[in-house]
């Protein structure tokens, strides 16, 4: 399954597989953009590439997150797999419990496992952050993060030449 999944990446454009590798849960905008910047992207096109891959997501989520894992948690399997999720959601989000909109913003932002626009989503819904609300601070917390891993990647690549010559 897996090697149909690259063989089907490997046929697509380039900006087509940052996006998709954007709006994955586990890699989001961490992961496409030293993948677009890899590719040889220039850092504008790889940053809004990224972005626009991982807010894709966002609006469909909010919506369909409560309904859906109303349906999977009947199942046990899945039921364990949420509980999972909600607790690590909840252990690190003090943030958004106390500032609730610009708590999600601040929490999205930061560019470390756990703690991207998927699981804004997720805390928005336990929490019961308004849409609008939700949607903005998921979007501007995606940004923010964008361009928190845009720097340290093209210092990286700075340090990497000054290194190699």
């Amino acid at each position: 399954m897996l090697n149909v999944l690259l063989h089907w990446l490997k046929e697509l454009p380039k900006e087509y597989v940052v996006m998709i590798v954007g709006a994955l849960p586990i890699a989001e905008l961490r992961g496409a953009i030293p993948l677009a910047l890899s590719f040889g992207m220039p850092l504008a096109e790889a940053f809004w590439l990224s972005v626009l891959g991982n807010c894709i997501i966002v609006a469909p989520a909010l919506f369909l997150f409560e309904p859906v894992t109303g349906v999977l948690r009947k199942f046990k399997i899945w039921s364990r797999f949420f509980d999972w999720v909600f607790e690590r959601t909840k252990k690190n989000s003090d943030s958004i419990q106390k500032y609730e909109a610009l708590g999600l913003a601040i929490f999205v932002a930061i560019p470390l496992p756990m703690t991207g626009a998927w699981s804004g989503v997720i805390a928005a819904s336990l929490f019961k952050i308004r849409f609008r609300y939700a949607f903005t601070a998921i979007i501007a917390g995606v940004f923010c993060a964008g361009l928190i891993v845009l720097a340290l990647c093209a210092l990286g690549m700075l340090s990497w030449k000054a290194v190699c010559g």
